[in-house]
């Protein structure tokens, strides 16, 4: 959906999904940002080089990380199913 606004073109974001792990990924990625490390070093200022706000580069990160999350439980589980045969 478009949320256009003057200068700024921007599409509305979908705002369904689970709450309870987008406020989870959120929390990462803001103590991420503000401690320094890899999420900070390698994802956000990267993003803000490349001229993204702050809002576009934390949620780009928090993109990133449920990447990582989703990656990690399904080797988790694939690794639960190989024990268990």
């Amino acid at each position: 959906m478009d949320a256009s606004s003057g200068k700024n073109t921007r599409h509305r974001l979908n705002t369904g999904g689970n709450r309870a792990l987008n406020s989870v990924l959120h929390i990462i990625a803001v103590c991420q940002i503000r401690d320094g490390g890899r999420g900070q070093d390698y994802y956000y200022l990267r993003k803000i080089a490349e001229g993204k706000t702050p809002a576009e580069a934390r949620r780009a990160l928090k993109r990133r990380l449920s990447n990582v999350v989703y990656r990690t439980l399904k080797r988790d589980r694939h690794t639960t199913l190989a024990a268990a045969a």
